[in-house]
């Protein structure tokens, strides 16, 4: 899945979409593009970018908010529910090793931190809620910690890459080859 074309089709919706799976469907999300999503929907808001949609900061960040906290609610809600029974029927190991990493991060690092700090890996951002879900993590502290450590990473990323956007001069400009080498 290419986020440009996301973006272009899908605008501040697809944002809202490709997080929610990603934080909430296991087994789909840790195919969809959550960081590669969010740095160029920061950079589409920026005021420089003009070559491609122009985003609109604030529904982005919106849109990433929701996504990130409801995608993760239902990630856990599953795990309650379906928990390990549904994890041990899959077969793939891709998921499986992000489930381990998962564990041994609530092990290792307690609740709040590990679900906190989860939000920034790749396929533990994924795993990670359903695991917790699985594993009865309280819900309180799960529901506190998740919007924390998902609003830290879905609003970082997009403020970051949007204020990156506004720093360069001429952003278009990058990625086009000289016309001639001196």
């Amino acid at each position: 899945m290419n986020a440009t074309w996301l973006l272009s089709t899908y605008g501040t919706f697809g944002i809202l979409l490709c997080i929610f799976a990603e934080t909430g469907l296991p087994v789909f999300g840790f195919f969809l593009p959550g960081d590669t999503l969010l740095v160029p929907a920061g950079l589409l808001c920026s005021s420089p970018a003009r070559s491609g949609p122009h985003l609109t900061l604030l529904p982005v960040l919106l849109c990433a908010a929701v996504g990130t906290i409801t995608g993760a609610q239902l990630g856990f809600w599953t795990g309650r529910r379906a928990g390990r029974a549904t994890l041990a029927r899959l077969e793939n190991p891709r998921l499986h090793a992000g489930v381990r990493r998962a564990e041994l991060l609530l092990v290792r690092y307690g609740h709040a931190r590990a679900v906190a700090l989860g939000r920034f890996i790749p396929v533990v951002r994924t795993v990670l809620n359903p695991v917790a879900g699985a594993l009865g993590v309280p819900l309180r502290t799960f529901t506190l910690w998740q919007m924390i450590g998902g609003l830290a990473w879905s609003q970082s990323l997009i403020l970051g890459s949007c204020w990156l956007g506004n720093s360069v001069r001429h952003p278009d400009a990058y990625g086009r080859c000289p016309r001639t080498l001196t």
